[in-house]
């Protein structure tokens, strides 16, 4: 997108400050009218001063038009912001750049990387490092909690200023280069893949659902936890609980009213020797 650094208006301190506000405030006084758009603007309050410090007409008119709805993933809208800054520098440079390009690109790219970013990170990063990080925790290891965070940390971060520096530099060709080409698709089918491989550890490893009902057959006892279930599969009773917990997501009840159906089941199992 540059070539040269001659042309630049904008600091690095500027975009790192703005990269900062968003990574730190990106939900502040988050409402169902604006969503992020108040924290999208306190983002670009450093690149918008830098650019119009000397004209009050255009600042405002730049702090308008960031003020608008505005919804996305947290490290991926680091792309953006980069975006953005770039575009509101050429325009001071006199490019033509109207109020609705800023927007329209905006909104164009806010979804589907909010699609990537919440797929990568909830559905493949975080569960992750749960799972090995909290096999850590189990076996005594105090720091587990700190190296989680930590390493967590690093990721997100490095990934986020990696990519505000993508979108300031490189400009959208090369976001919707990446979005457009087969790299993006193979990316989500990964992390689908990888989302419930995960999620199936999670359920062997940390859903305990056993039953004690036994059936007495003659002189001999018949187990069903030992001697049907185990022997269909193993894990077979913690599987089924997650799916009856998705099935009821999928008919729409709510998350509360699903754990208090799980509660009443445990309850209920529990009195009654069932489980």
């Amino acid at each position: 997108m540059y070539n040269n650094k001659e042309k630049f208006l904008l600091k690095k301190k500027d975009l790192i400050t703005a990269w900062l506000n968003w990574m730190y405030y990106f939900q502040a006084c988050y409402n169902y009218e604006r969503m992020q758009g108040v924290g999208f603007l306190h983002a670009m309050s450093p690149i918008i001063k830098r650019l119009y410090k000397d004209d009050p007409e255009e600042r405002k008119s730049a702090m308008k038009r960031h003020l608008q709805f505005f919804n996305t993933e947290n490290a991926m809208g680091s792309a953006i912001i980069g975006l953005v800054a770039g575009m509101e520098e050429q325009k001071k440079k006199g490019e033509d750049i109207s109020d609705e390009a800023i927007t329209s690109l905006k909104t164009g790219l806010m979804g589907p990387l909010a699609g990537i970013g919440d797929t990568l990170w909830q559905g493949v990063v975080i569960p992750l490092l749960l799972v090995f990080f909290i096999d850590l925790a189990k076996e005594g290891n105090v720091v587990a909690p700190i190296l989680y965070t930590v390493t967590f940390l690093v990721l997100y971060y490095s990934f986020g200023y990696w990519l505000l520096n993508l979108g300031y530099y490189k400009g959208s060709e090369a976001i919707l280069a990446a979005m457009e080409s087969g790299i993006y698709k193979r990316v989500i089918a990964g992390a689908e893949i990888l989302g419930n491989a995960v999620i199936g550890g999670l359920v062997a490893n940390y859903v305990v659902v056993k039953t004690s009902l036994e059936i007495k057959l003659g002189n001999e006892i018949f187990n069903l936890q030992t001697s049907l279930f185990d022997k269909i599969m193993p894990g077979i009773l913690p599987l089924a609980v997650v799916m009856l917990c998705y099935w009821l997501l999928k008919k729409g009840i709510s998350p509360v009213k699903v754990i208090l159906i799980i509660v009443a089941i445990g309850l209920v199992g529990g009195v009654t020797g069932i489980l």
